[in-house]
């Protein structure tokens, strides 16, 4: 381990703008890089004492509206002593300018250099950006390797669900946090703040030991990994006797106690999602046995009706967007979510506000929500993920919606009033067949077919749109095995001509879908090691940026570096894809703590086998899971019997109306 260096932080409050201005001519969306949104914060460099570059690793469009990055930057801005600005990835075309004009990464906030900064929070959504975190560190001028930084560099610190295993970003990142980040960034501030305030006494390293000793922060320097001859894990174990075997993720209880974003930013450029987004409730209990997010986001917390509806309020009069999304993994399934919607429905009709729930789950929309939806008139669109077209692997990933659900559900959809839906699903599943993913075609079908014959009308549209399966991390399916890419191309040219068969029906049917191959590089980064490190590398050499992004992603320099740098360690691109991992193997995440049992997911892996259905244990006694006994939490669910109205009416600009005696 490096010795870390005394030399001081250099306190530049400079702002980059005067390089950064004469290249912007030159780019894409140079609006993207200027800053200055409704909601933005600027505070003077000298008032704070701790100050955090944030940081979505994706482009401006992508990474503003960001629900995890805005709660953290509105929570840390609002302590007097702490400032927090951010930053994105800059496309390629503006990433050559820097380096040829020597202009380091930077905020979008103030333009202010990253480098300088105490703390750099890379919030990861997925594994596909771990490429644009090597480009942001090297264009701010900070060695790629965490054992390299001095003092004089930031402390890089990883969030978000990939975060859940940081082992392939152990080498590039200081530390990591799992789980909710709202109290975790208050502490490790306050950490920060106290360690600066006695001088900055050790150095870099006394700091992370400090976060370490919280045992809910992550340093990978204090853990040295053994591995077998196999090539399997050995062991991961502390490698000084003051940090903990094990790190614990953080759950934030009281979801009524955080009403954030309170003044969402605005943004200047277009984005993906333009709404005021409110988290209804985190967490999910149904089950999914695929769904990362819904195993390491346990229990379920649901955020009250009149807290939402304050939210909302107060977030469309700061913003003026005119579309509320209520938002969480299962959006239906909040125990008020009927009075949430006809109440928010009542307060804004007559205006140009609308309601959408994404994703929302088959056997939870009815007409009541429907009508609730669409009573302003505009229909945000409906998405429903039946994930599985067969009843048999729906049963395998416990998602347990039947046909006739399926067909109910959108007929009442196109019903009132909509004309298009769109219908999600995975290919590659556990045990999937061909006759498994051409059942989605049949579903198709019927949809159509249900549709016209209830609104008597040709004008209807569904949208099959296909997701790669990939086995995560804290999941039955962590033990799981992937196809391989030409099985999934394979099963994906079937179901095409599937739908095309009958030519009334199919030209109403789109068809969208992910090929195999940048969900099986997914599927390297979702459960590598830290010897997956050096593929990250070589492929951001190379020239590997945006990989989320189909036009950037290339699967052959993928997989040329793998070829070039895994068999070194004796294994291989396959030997982490499409392997199956045995009951006792040691996985790379082990020692990083979710709540949830591994015994527990091991047997819900066997029931998957089985095609054994588990239900939600919100309804039902407790599965011993694990997650609240040794999280010491507890679900939080209504229904409170409180009504959203009455709130203050609003006219038809969406403005207040005064009340009169």
């Amino acid at each position: 381990m490096s010795v870390p260096s005394t030399t001081p932080r250099p306190v530049a409050t400079n702002s980059v703008w005067p390089l950064l201005e004469p290249l912007l001519p030159q780019v894409t969306k140079p609006i993207q890089y200027v800053g200055g949104e409704l909601g933005a914060v600027v505070k003077g460099w000298d008032e704070a004492t701790v100050r955090w570059a944030l940081m979505y690793p994706d482009a401006y469009e992508v990474g503003l509206p960001n629900q995890g990055v805005q709660i953290l930057y509105e929570v840390l801005n609002e302590l007097p002593d702490v400032l927090a600005e951010r930053t994105y990835a800059v496309w390629p075309d503006l990433e050559a300018l820097m380096r040829a004009n020597g202009v380091p990464q930077f905020t979008v906030d103030a333009h202010r250099s990253v480098r300088d900064f105490d703390m750099f929070g890379v919030s990861f959504a997925t594994e596909l950006g771990y490429t644009n975190l090597l480009t942001a560190i090297d264009l701010a001028g900070v060695p790629l390797l965490a054992v390299d930084r001095t003092d004089a560099d930031p402390v890089i610190v990883a969030g978000g669900h990939a975060a859940f295993n940081p082992e392939p970003i152990a080498d590039f990142v200081d530390a990591a946090v799992l789980g909710d980040g709202e109290e975790a960034v208050l502490e490790i501030t306050a950490i920060v703040r106290e360690w600066k305030a006695e001088g900055s006494p050790g150095g870099r390293d006394e700091l992370l030991l400090r976060l370490a000793r919280t045992e809910s922060v992550y340093v990978p320097r204090f853990y040295d990994v053994d591995y077998l001859p196999d090539g399997r894990i050995q062991r991961v174990v502390p490698n000084r006797a003051d940090v903990p075997f094990r790190v614990h993720k953080r759950t934030t209880m009281d979801l009524d106690a955080w009403p954030y974003p309170k003044k969402p930013l605005v943004p200047l450029a277009e984005t993906v999602h333009e709404r005021y987004a409110v988290e209804i409730f985190r967490g999910c209990t149904r089950g999914c046995r695929f769904c990362q997010a819904g195993m390491i986001t346990r229990p379920v917390r649901e955020r009250s009706i009149t807290t939402v509806g304050q939210m909302v309020q107060q977030g469309l009069e700061f913003s003026g967007f005119h579309e509320v999304g209520l938002l969480s993994l299962s959006s239906a399934d909040h125990s008020e979510i009927g009075d949430m919607c006809s109440g928010l429905a009542q307060q804004y009709e007559g205006t140009n506000v609308s309601l959408s729930l994404p994703s929302t789950r088959v056997d939870a929309f009815n007409i009541d929500l429907a009508q609730e939806l669409s009573r302003n008139g505009r229909r945000t669109g409906l998405t429903f993920a039946p994930e599985g077209g067969s009843e048999r692997i729906r049963r395998v990933i416990n998602k347990m919606v039947s046909k006739e659900d399926l067909i109910r559900t959108v007929v009442t959809a196109y019903t009132n009033g909509w004309r298009q839906v769109k219908l999600y699903f995975m290919c590659g599943l556990p045990s999937e067949t061909d006759e498994d993913v051409l059942e989605i075609a049949e579903m198709a079908h019927e949809v159509i077919r249900a549709g016209r014959a209830a609104t008597g009308s040709k004008d209807i549209r569904c949208t099959v749109s296909i997701g790669g399966f990939v086995p995560k991390p804290h999941t039955p399916f962590q033990w799981a095995p992937m196809d391989r890419p030409e099985v999934i191309d394979g099963r994906l040219r079937l179901l095409k001509q599937a739908i095309n068969a009958d030519r009334s029906l199919g030209r109403a049917i789109g068809f969208r879908y992910h090929d195999g191959e940048p969900s099986l590089i997914e599927g390297l980064l979702s459960r590598g090691d830290r010897r997956v490190g050096a593929v990250i590398r070589r492929v951001w050499e190379n020239g590997g940026r945006f990989d989320g992004w189909s036009e950037h992603f290339s699967f052959r320099r993928w997989a040329d570096a793998a070829d070039e740098v895994l068999p070194t360690f004796g294994v291989n691109l396959d030997w982490y894809t499409t392997r199956e991992r045995e009951e006792l193997e040691v996985l790379p995440w082990d020692h990083l703590d979710s709540g949830l049992d591994k015994d527990w997911l091991w047997q819900d892996w066997q029931d998957a086998m089985s095609e054994y259905e588990q239900d939600d244990c919100r309804w039902t006694p407790c599965f011993d899971c694990g997650v609240c006994p040794s999280m010491d939490t507890e679900i939080q669910i209504g229904p409170t019997g409180q009504k959203l109205l009455p709130l203050t009416p609003v006219n038809g600009n969406g403005m207040k109306v005064p009340s009169h005696p």
